[in-house]
């Protein structure tokens, strides 16, 4: 055998071990929707399933849905939350533009409102984070943002709650930053606000199936700081800007008491890819939903990217949740389809959907 055939044969040895190493996992769809596009998802300790679905065009029904054991969808909490009457006097009562859902510790559910219908600005009174109760299903709390926290351009994107320090921390996507709740007195600051690991990387392409995404302007879209994770010990916030290649952490006491100085506790954790959404699991293993490769990626804990699934399914792999169980489940939105991206036309074919990786 020449030189040259034993080395493509060993070539290609190392590229098949590569591509069974990268599909140790399988997707399996839970739910589907044709017609309205999902963004966030998540599943209760009894194993509910709750999806969420943004306003943002025509194509719309509600806002937040329990996924039913026939795969039907129920309004929830109920009906009336999920019917707005357009009226800024109102937008505090209903949800106006749901953009992420998530199941805490005490198996409570949250809802993040950007109330910014059409990706425009967000709606007076309307941009909210709403403590939902799984036993009884009905609204315990309304947390408003007023414009000092909700700015004319911000976009609340996803949230992480933590139970032991009676906390919650969201992510900006549009004023970029990232929010702080007390939950305890539902007060809420900001911080971070225009630090450079909250903001967009100027250069960042985002490719998909070989097309880049290019909006109207000619540019990339411009989303600032929206995947967030919370360490299994709550000390730790780690988050990514989407139009960027940079995960980036902080200390969660820098800013829940030092807000004003909390740049200083940034650490750059490594060089990545555009993500929309992370989740790190009870055993501190950290998901990037991977959207240049239709894929779901994790972190070693030598901080090397790992490949674990890849799927033409996964149509900009969204927003992660876990189950009771233990097992990973994600979002395809398609966003990337959507009129914006491609001449006033969608150019989806696949449906809307939810998987759980296995």
């Amino acid at each position: 055998m020449s030189y040259k055939r034993a080395f493509l044969n060993s070539l290609a040895i190392v590229l098949t071990a590569w591509a069974l190493q990268a599909q140790t996992h399988t997707l399996t769809e839970v739910f589907h929707d044709d017609h309205f596009q999902i963004t966030g998802v998540t599943i209760s300790k009894t194993g509910r399933l709750f999806v969420n679905y943004p306003r943002w065009s025509d194509q719309y029904r509600y806002a937040v849905v329990e996924v039913m054991k026939d795969g039907s969808v129920k309004p929830f909490p109920n009906q009336d939350w999920n019917i707005w009457d357009l009226k800024p006097q109102s937008a505090g009562q209903h949800f106006v533009c749901v953009q992420s859902v998530v199941v805490d510790d005490n198996d409570t559910l949250w809802a993040v409102d950007a109330a910014a219908p059409l990706l425009a600005s967000d709606v007076p009174n309307g941009p909210k984070l709403v403590e939902i109760d799984l036993q009884s299903n009905n609204v315990k709390r309304v947390i408003l943002f007023g414009p000092e926290i909700a700015q004319s351009d911000s976009y609340l994107n996803d949230v992480r709650i933590d139970t032991k320090r009676h906390t919650a921390y969201l992510t900006d996507s549009g004023h970029p930053g990232l929010v702080v709740v007390d939950l305890g007195t539902g007060k809420a600051h900001r911080a971070l606000d225009g630090h450079p690991s909250v903001k967009l990387e100027e250069g960042t392409q985002i490719v998909i199936n070989g097309k880049p995404v290019i909006g109207p302007n000619g540019k990339p879209p411009s989303f600032n700081a929206d995947g967030i994770a919370l360490s299994p010990d709550g000390e730790y916030l780690y988050y990514q800007a989407l139009t960027a290649k940079t995960l980036y952490r902080i200390k969660t006491a820098a800013l829940r008491d030092n807000p004003s100085s909390a740049g200083s506790a940034v650490e750059t954790v490594t060089k990545t890819f555009p993500t929309d959404g992370l989740w790190m699991d009870k055993k501190g293993v950290l998901y990037l939903s991977n959207l240049n490769e239709n894929a779901v990626t994790r972190l070693t804990s030598d901080k090397k990217l790992e490949m674990v699934v890849k799927d033409n399914r996964l149509q900009w792999p969204d927003t992660f949740t876990q189950g009771p169980d233990g097992s990973i489940y994600i979002t395809a939105s398609h966003i990337h389809h959507s009129p914006t991206y491609n001449q006033g036309l969608s150019v989806r074919k696949q449906p809307y959907a939810v998987f759980k990786i296995n």
